[in-house]
């Protein structure tokens, strides 16, 4: 593929809903999706990790999106949806409310997150996609997680 192939080719992202909000991730980084299966929870662990899950002999911490991103709680139901994601190397479930479906968009349908004022943390947007569908708010996995998050979970003795 030449350099004007690879600058027209797209970028495809797997979207979701959480509160009614559309946001998405890159496809490169989702593993898997699973119907919402009960967890194991771990005493002690912060509000935001539901727990862990057994996928094919390895254990995956689970997350939930909301709690980390100061939304409600709500209790699973039939349309929530675990993502299964790699973040440095460690695999995370991520609990949706409802995964939407898969965009394969131009670049130039990116554009970089609205610059807001110090009262709203807009850290775990990267970019944002604009379309026929509206606009979504793509996510950077690695802002919404800080590293030292992202080791006690790889280290967890679970």
């Amino acid at each position: 593929m030449g350099a004007m192939e690879a600058s027209r080719a797209g970028v495809r992202f797997l979207t979701f809903f959480l509160e009614g909000e559309h946001y998405g991730i890159e496809i490169h980084r989702v593993k898997e999706i699973i119907a919402w299966i009960k967890v194991t929870k771990i005493p002690k662990a912060p509000a935001y990790i539901r727990g862990v899950m057994n996928l094919r002999g390895n254990i995956i911490p689970v997350l939930d999106l909301r709690a980390k991103f100061g939304l409600p709680f709500r209790e699973p139901d039939m349309q929530t949806s675990i993502v299964v994601v790699s973040i440095s190397g460690i695999s995370i479930g991520l609990v949706v409310d409802r995964v939407d479906e898969v965009i394969n968009t131009d670049k130039e349908h990116l554009v970089a997150p609205p610059k807001f004022n110090a009262k709203i943390d807009a850290s775990a947007i990267s970019q944002m996609i604009q379309g026929d569908f509206g606009v979504v708010a793509v996510l950077s996995l690695e802002s919404i997680f800080s590293q030292e998050e992202l080791e006690k979970l790889d280290n967890a003795p679970l």
